[in-house]
């Protein structure tokens, strides 16, 4: 899987006009699954996030987590993620999971994080046209792939 997380002082996600998810200080997580990912690259995946420490403390310092502040999540499917651009201009995404591998897996990635959180987390839909909306606080955009553990 690979995910990347913005920090945001605000995001949303807009589909067919209506705001079907916002939050306000937290992080925005776009969520790339491929057929090889399994249940133990989201587990991972999930406790690297909810205890990231990028959120500043009391004296600014990049040391606290979304937990830690109570931030909240929003949890965005994007299977570009995986695009491979080896090849011409056009990219191909043959490594994106097709829904059936990728849903369950999603679905199951935000209930972790919610678990983890203690809280709801809000997403937008798989595979629908989405528009996101957000203020990325730092900036602070982090990339992580669970296949490359460094």
């Amino acid at each position: 899987m690979k995910v990347v997380i913005q920090r945001v002082s605000s995001a949303s996600v807009t589909i067919d006009e209506k705001v079907v998810a916002h939050i306000q200080k937290g992080l925005l997580v776009l969520v790339g699954i491929e057929d090889s990912d399994t249940q133990e690259d989201s587990n991972w995946l999930v406790g690297k996030i909810a205890n990231l420490r990028i959120f500043g403390d009391e004296n600014q310092v990049m040391n606290l987590s979304v937990k830690d502040i109570n931030g909240d999540i929003i949890v965005v499917s994007q299977f570009t993620l995986h695009a491979s651009t080896k090849k011409g201009n056009r990219p191909s995404y043959i490594k994106a999971s097709k829904p059936e591998v990728a849903i369950p897996l999603y679905e199951n990635f935000v209930k972790r994080l919610e678990i983890e959180l203690g809280k709801k987390v809000q997403t937008g839909v798989f595979g629908a046209d989405m528009k996101v909306l957000l203020l990325n606080d730092g900036p602070v955009t982090i990339q992580i792939d669970s296949k490359n553990r460094e």
